[in-house]
């Protein structure tokens, strides 16, 4: 790569840059920023001149970002950051005016519990914020973030980069959800009923490794998944009509309607219950905009009924 001097470099270039590798798109792009298609295809070609590199190739219908590029991402927010800083921009947020575009990642069960309340807060407060939401793995999410293409991730996260922050947003426990005709007169779940019936999960990679398979290992125990579903919000509604049970954080069931003859039970057997985080990248820590975001997530997540 062409050694690049400091004096051939308008800083706005930076800008565009970062949001071209975030957006991937020349127009997603010149919305992002308010600048014309061609404002952006102009900068988008000065700056492949300067780096000596594509940035952004294309690949059948899918834009990738080139190894140079994909170097730059957390870089190039960690100096955009220090700028802002420096030039005392990011003191003067406010959320009524803000057209800052913000990139989160969640689940369906994140996007159940959390989206709908936290839409209401800022289409209240901060109408001109726009937000793209996202869904992916635990791994994927915390990659992301890592890497500067996501603002804020929800979900659980067993471990985490040194680079990245979180918060504890609430501490979730477990509920069971079977069809009550294919119960006894009794209406109970034990746990040789438990590990006797077929189970269906919820995992976004099919895996069989979750908080309740490792609560059963660590007992010497399995149960038998018949079904591996990726959707918290559909699993519940599979449930009436089998002899499947489907063991869930408890709140997925607070928030959807139930049909008719499913019951809710305590599962039998002690599941540790987990903690619900939001993680960014700690180059966001003192940025206004973001820190305000983060407090609307936590009241969003708080706020019950």
């Amino acid at each position: 790569m062409t050694r690049v001097s400091l004096r051939n470099i308008d800083l706005n270039l930076l800008v565009i840059l970062d949001a071209l590798l975030t957006e991937k798109h020349v127009t997603r792009t010149g919305e992002r920023l308010h600048l014309s298609q061609p404002a952006i295809s102009h900068s988008l070609g000065k700056l492949r001149l300067l780096l000596d590199d594509p940035l952004l190739i294309r690949q059948g219908n899918e834009v990738l970002l080139s190894p140079l590029a994909r170097s730059l991402q957390a870089p190039l927010k960690e100096i955009l950051s220090q700028i802002e800083t420096l030039l005392g921009k990011s003191l003067d947020f406010d959320p009524a005016t803000s057209q800052r575009i913000f990139h989160l990642a969640m689940s369906d069960y994140a996007a159940a519990i959390v989206l709908p309340r936290l839409l209401v807060r800022l289409r209240g407060e901060a109408p001109l914020m726009r937000l793209v939401v996202t869904q992916g793995s635990r791994h994927q999410m915390s990659e992301q973030i890592a890497q500067g293409q996501i603002d804020l991730a929800l979900g659980v996260f067993p471990s985490l980069g040194a680079e990245i922050a979180k918060e504890v947003l609430f501490e979730e426990t477990f509920s069971c959800l079977v069809d009550g005709s294919t119960l006894g007169a009794e209406q109970r779940l034990d746990l040789s009923t438990y590990l006797a019936r077929p189970h269906l999960q919820v995992s976004m990679d099919g895996c069989f490794n979750g908080e309740v398979d490792q609560c059963l290992a660590d007992e010497g125990l399995q149960r038998q998944i018949a079904v591996s579903v990726p959707h918290w919000g559909a699993a519940p509604n599979m449930i009436r009509g089998t002899d499947l049970i489907l063991t869930v954080a408890g709140r997925t069931l607070d928030e959807i309607p139930l049909q008719q003859g499913l019951l809710r039970l305590t599962p039998p057997l002690n599941i540790a219950p987990f903690k619900f985080v939001q993680i960014w990248h700690s180059r966001f820590s003192d940025d206004l905009a973001h820190r305000w975001l983060r407090d609307q997530v936590r009241l969003a997540s708080v706020a019950r009924g």
